[in-house]
């Protein structure tokens, strides 16, 4: 086997976003594409001569085939010891949570979250440094940087390693061990769930669905949730990880999950319903005939964490991103411990954990995590919820219901206009922007403006400040509403529309009832019809 150095030329549309590269995978498969961005992941790292590095992804459509090219690359790169998951698969909190285990440089994974995969479907690549969570910006800025300059890539010439058998593989001069993907995951659950406990619920005649949504987490689930806890055979469906979700968008959403939500709102709903997404950092949890959305999702979690052996000690504080509901602050509040509002981006939560600020966060996305890893990790969020129910021995929805007793409830909606054209969403924003000085005290569909901003954050541990992250408008009346533009689609713009209104004293109101007058409001502030032309939201959640 020989290092071979290729001749290449640089792809100008090369910038990582939030969570890393992303792009249709016909783009991906373009010569040289996928090679010029790993290399310059690695140019980017000066001291990886004899480290180990990560390498996994969630097993989508071209997923084997960019596990093999970076192996090599890897090998060609002076990077001593390499752990692949078998099949080339491992689940975004698995990967970090392998990162950390083995004292990783980081790792190069692939994924493209929650997005559609397929031959025309999406792809994406992203580097996690040595605390297991996405690159930070000065690093992603740093690979963007030489993928501009890149002149060639180092790759060994060799026949493909088989993924699917465990052990060690000789790749040039370093190790590639193929591990279990699951196992260093599972282990680390153990510490932080009341195992025990939720076997002797699945004992009792508790049932569950959950839907792995033809996608990565399917493997985890079922050794988890069937093998160790004991829940009935099927448990789990969809559990095989397909290259395309079996034709599906695994978003774990109402509007995705559907077959989900149809079984949990019908006759004989099972106790709990829950979902993760295409590489298994995202969740979805449902009780009978009752969505929680993430944002309450977080609350109630921070608000039991205290019950699962991992967080006995108590919360350091909480985290939310700016979107997400305020339902967490409450739980802080009470608690005595801080709340933290950040950008949308899970990097954005890595140095408060690792300042040891907080131990919970989440994002109204669909995302909660906690200090076990830098990733959010839907399973995890699933087995803190079965902990808590089995401790609490309360019925799913009567834990909900009795949280909006205790904190009061923030109805909550997000829409989502996708695919809008990218000039018409810029230019929708820049307008927002410019008339924000003048928005307060004004009244829109009998709410009146409080305040309005551009969210800019400052991180309280390193000092580094992020600006233009949405637009916020509070409104006297206890509700909001946030507009962003998403930077996780591949065509076009998303424009995000996140509504929110807090009651103490009507807690099961139709939301979109009590949503109606934060809904026109943002219609009458921003002109979302007149600047996209959209009548209505593409997806609402």
């Amino acid at each position: 086997m020989t290092v071979k150095a290729v001749p290449t030329q640089p792809f100008p549309d090369q910038k990582p976003g939030t969570s890393g590269l992303r792009k249709k995978v016909p783009v991906f498969r373009q010569p040289r594409y996928v090679e010029n961005f790993v290399q310059a992941i690695f140019d980017c790292l000066p001291d990886r001569a004899g480290t180990t590095l990560v390498v996994g992804g969630d097993g989508r459509f071209l997923n084997r085939e960019v596990v093999q090219t970076t192996l090599k690359i890897a090998a060609a790169n002076g990077f001593s010891r390499i752990l692949v998951g078998r099949g080339g698969l491992l689940s975004t909190p698995a990967a970090s949570c392998v990162i950390r285990k083995y004292g990783a440089i980081g790792g190069v994974v692939l994924s493209a979250s929650h997005n559609p995969g397929g031959p025309e479907g999406d792809f994406g690549i992203k580097f996690n440094g040595r605390n297991g969570g996405p690159a930070p910006e000065p690093v992603t800025e740093a690979i963007f940087s030489r993928t501009k300059a890149i002149g060639e890539y180092r790759i060994v010439e060799a026949a493909d390693i088989d993924l699917d058998t465990p052990g060690d593989v000789a790749l040039g001069e370093a190790t590639v061990t193929v591990i279990d993907p699951v196992a260093d995951y599972a282990a680390l659950m153990e510490t932080l769930i009341d195992f025990p406990a939720i076997a002797a619920l699945f004992r009792s005649g508790f049932r569950m669905r959950f839907d792995a949504m033809s996608a990565v987490t399917g493997p985890y689930a079922v050794e988890i949730l069937e093998r160790r806890l004991g829940a009935p055979a099927g448990t789990v469906i969809n559990a095989e990880p397909l290259p395309d979700f079996g034709g599906h968008h695994p978003d774990p959403n109402p509007v995705h999950a559907h077959d989900l939500m149809v079984e949990m709102t019908g006759p004989s709903a099972p106790d709990f319903g829950a979902a993760s997404d295409g590489d298994g950092d995202r969740n979805m949890i449902v009780a009978p005939h009752l969505f929680v959305t993430p944002s309450d999702s977080l609350a109630i979690l921070a608000a039991h964490a205290h019950l699962a052996p991992g967080y006995e000690a108590g919360l350091s504080g909480i985290a939310r991103s700016m979107p997400t509901s305020r339902a967490a602050d409450r739980v802080a509040a009470a608690l005595g411990v801080p709340a933290f509002e950040t950008p949308t981006g899970w990097k954005f939560f890595g140095n408060l954990l690792d300042a040891g600020r907080i131990t919970l966060c989440g994002e109204e996305s669909a995302g909660t995590g906690s200090d076990h890893v830098r990733e959010k990790d839907g399973l995890w969020a699933v087995l803190l919820w079965l902990n808590l129910l089995a401790a609490t021995g309360k019925p799913a929805d009567q834990v909900v219901r009795d949280h909006w007793a205790t904190y009061g409830r923030d109805y909550y909606a997000r829409h989502d206009y996708e695919e809008v054209e990218s000039a018409a969403a810029e230019g929708l924003m820049s307008a927002l922007r410019d008339k924000l000085a003048g928005l307060p005290g004004r009244s829109f569909g009998g709410l009146t403006v409080e305040a309005a901003d551009d969210f800019a954050y400052t991180d309280p541990v390193d000092g580094s400040v992020t600006a233009r992250q949405g637009v916020r408008i509070l409104f006297r009346e206890d509700a909001r509403v946030v507009f962003r533009l998403s930077g996780t689609g591949t065509v076009g713009a998303t424009l995000r529309v996140y509504l929110e209104r807090f009651s103490k004293d009507r807690l099961d109101a139709p939301t979109a009832e009590m949503l109606a007058p934060v809904v026109a409001a943002a219609e009458a502030i921003a002109g979302i019809v007149q600047h996209t032309g959209r009548t209505e939201p593409s997806v609402v959640t």
